[in-house]
């Protein structure tokens, strides 16, 4: 028999922030729309606040922490990529433009073959 991992179901704490987290992040959006009136400095800080307090409350949720421990992973594996030079960026570049070059003649021409053999031999409709 093997061992199945269990998940284990988060605090009702966390959930509740999380909630609140979405909540905030909407309130901060809507925020910035129902003043269309004010100033843009007004607006602006609306949706910031909003949105900062929903990354506050995030970040202190056990599933906001390992969004966060994810990201950090991320961004450093992200600094690992060896990343192609300009002249191999340019030579694939090139590479898929005359593929798709290829393909829409072949398509373009398949087309014309089908509508020939359709409407001029099968149906006889002249154009």
């Amino acid at each position: 028999m093997s061992n199945q991992p269990v998940q284990t179901v988060g605090a009702s704490s966390d959930k509740i922030k999380v909630v609140l987290a979405i909540a905030a992040a909407i309130a901060g959006v809507v925020g910035f729309y129902v003043l269309s009136d004010k100033a843009t400095p007004v607006r602006a800080a609306a949706l910031v606040v909003g949105l900062a307090v929903a990354v506050a409350l995030a970040w202190t949720s056990a599933s906001g922490r390992d969004f966060l421990n994810f990201a950090r992973e991320s961004v450093r594996e992200t600094k690992k990529v060896v990343w192609p030079t300009r002249k191999e960026a340019l030579q694939m570049t090139a590479v898929v433009f005359g593929f798709v070059l290829v393909m829409a003649v072949f398509l373009w021409g398949t087309d014309k073959i089908l509508e020939f053999v359709l409407y001029d031999l099968i149906l006889g409709w002249k154009r």
